[in-house]
């Protein structure tokens, strides 16, 4: 065992101290030279940044790989107060799991994985530095608790972002943990700050820190400013001061409380607004969905008055066409689409074509034989389908412009997705009264609609024209069932859903009219959605069809009669 170093010779112990002190005059001599010539090439390319920062960057940087998780909410709160660019790519990396150490020596990177290999790049210069073995490597953790100091340090640092977008989103993200380092950054943040939106939200924030203030003209003067606000968190942070059901509450001052009691009225009568625009959107896009399955039945009933059961399966038809068209295209997703449109058109269009030459023509006027026979060609659909398919249901992605939401506010939202087929039924509609309206072919179907016998003494063809009705209507309905793949999964069944609700807009808004089917698809799918908060899904269905037989039994011919001596027979 050795001894201790005072039983040492005195000679020893001065040599010692001696030698010590040469090595640390030798280090400190060392660390003042640039280490590699690279380093100092480095330095040259980062000159824009101050050489303090950029040391106090690199140290911050350093401890993080042996900092515990205390220490690192520290090294985290000196990130976002150096205000220097590269420190934000930096808190991502950490925030996102990318921010690793080398285990040989100890030097942090920013990774991404490819497959066996990691990408590296370098966090002080920003700069690509080669590749790695996971091995290598170890991933610098974090918890619950620090993921939430990375989120508000991020939006400190975004605050200096030139994007008003960016600002606003920085400071909605620090109302969600104020305390009073985001408050001293969001004052400072208040006083240059120019955007008036921007502004808004900051004075939003600073008057929910208010909330808390123990200065009661504070705390008034804080509610008064969030009165008409409606947004979620401050509605959330204004209702505990109301207290529970026997009026005891977190505010005691009565001047206050009122307040809290007329600007939380005043947020639940917003909410209560968006909220019906928000039934009403979703109404009208279920009521595009119904004329869209509708307005294509609505011309082969109005013209030639046979009852298409299989009118379902030419959507289903459309919409499997949405589907191979995708297969065909994996790599055009958004393209996909378009082609899919004129494609499902087609398809669906001359499987109509089909049906009418092949087994509608023998049957007109004789409705019974012609709901029985396409009602059983419904079925051999369904199981040509599943043969090909197979039964199971089959998913359309959707294109990535047509994701998402258009967020007008923080209680009011569209989905792309339904705004588009709300926007594309519009589309088709208008395009249909042009061909109806504004060509020779609408205005052959639009005589033999109202009267056969004449249109064919006149010398009208009557039976193509049946042919090419019944082929449009039927194309419709495959454009239909595009639209509804982006809604819901492609299956044999698709086209039962609504084939029910297809014939109770046709005879809501009249036979054979485009406009009364319109109208009376936008209000069926209105009504129903306004009626389910209270009824049910199923019941407000059910409320819907009783409403509907009343309503026939008043008006049998609907909203929108047909008009001309044909109408007599329908």
């Amino acid at each position: 065992m050795s001894k201790p170093l005072t039983s040492q010779p005195r000679r020893t112990r001065g040599w010692t101290v001696l030698f010590a002190g040469a090595a640390a005059a030798l280090a400190l001599l060392l660390g003042g030279l640039p280490a590699h010539a690279d380093d100092a090439a480095s330095a040259t390319e980062t000159e824009a940044v101050s050489a303090p920062a950029a040391a106090d960057l690199a140290g911050i940087l350093a401890a993080f790989a042996a900092a515990d998780f205390s220490t690192k909410d520290q090294l985290i709160s000196q990130l976002a107060t150096l205000h220097d660019p590269r420190a934000r790519p930096i808190l991502q990396a950490l925030l996102d799991g990318h921010l690793e150490t080398r285990s040989s020596d100890g030097k942090v990177f920013i990774v991404e994985e490819y497959g066996d290999a990691l990408k590296l790049t370098d966090p002080l210069t920003s700069t690509a530095a080669g590749d790695g073995k996971p091995d290598d490597f170890e991933r610098i953790r974090s918890n619950n608790a620090l993921r939430k100091t990375l989120k508000v340090a991020i939006a400190q640092l975004e605050l200096a972002d030139t994007d008003p977008a960016v600002r606003i989103a920085a400071v909605k993200q620090m109302r969600r943990d104020i305390d009073d380092s985001t408050v001293a950054s969001l004052r400072a943040a208040f006083g240059s700050e120019q955007n008036p939106k921007v502004k808004h939200e900051i004075a939003v924030a600073l008057a929910l820190a208010d909330l808390a203030a123990t200065d009661v003209d504070a705390r008034l003067a804080a509610v008064n400013a969030l009165d008409g606000e409606a947004a979620t968190d401050v509605y959330n942070a204004l209702m505990p001061l109301l207290g529970d059901a026997d009026g005891k509450g977190i505010e005691t001052d009565p001047k206050v409380r009122a307040a809290v009691i007329a600007a939380v009225h005043h947020i639940n009568l917003w909410r209560g607004f968006y909220q019906v625009l928000d039934t009403l959107f979703f109404g009208l896009s279920l009521g595009s969905v119904l004329v869209l399955s509708s307005i294509g039945l609505a011309i082969t009933f109005g013209v030639m008055g046979v009852i298409n059961m299989a009118h379902g399966e030419l959507m289903m038809l459309g919409a499997y066409t949405a589907y191979v068209v995708q297969q065909l295209m994996p790599n055009h997703i958004g393209l996909s689409i378009a082609v899919a449109i004129p494609a499902a058109f087609l398809v669906s269009g001359l499987a109509g074509v089909a049906i009418e030459r092949s087994i509608v023509r023998f049957l007109y006027g004789r409705p019974l034989e012609t709901l029985l026979a396409t009602f059983g060609l419904s079925l051999i659909l369904q199981q040509l389908v599943r043969s090909i398919f197979s039964p199971l249901n089959r998913s359309v992605t959707t294109p990535e412009w047509m994701s998402g939401l258009w967020q007008i506010n923080d209680l009011f939202s569209l989905t792309y997705n339904r705004l588009y087929i709300v926007i594309f039924t519009l589309l088709v509609f208008g395009a249909l009264l042009l061909v109806m309206n504004r060509t020779s072919l609408g205005l052959k179907v639009r005589a033999v609609a109202q009267n056969r016998s004449m249109a064919k003494a006149m010398g009208v063809r009557t039976e193509r024209i049946d042919a090419l009705t019944f082929g449009l209507g039927s194309g419709i309905a495959g454009i239909a069932g595009v639209a509804l793949s982006q809604l819901t999964n492609v299956g044999p069944n698709l086209g039962q859903s609504y084939i029910i609700d297809s014939f109770m807009v046709v005879v809501f808004g009249g036979v054979g009219n485009l406009w009364g089917t319109l109208i009376s698809g936008m209000s069926l799918g209105i009504i129903n959605k306004l009626l389910e908060p209270y009824a049910g899904a199923v019941f407000a269905k059910i409320l819907v069809l009783v409403f509907l037989i009343l309503f026939i039994q008043r008006r049998p011919k609907g909203l929108f009669p047909q008009k001309g001596r044909a109408a007599e027979g329908h």
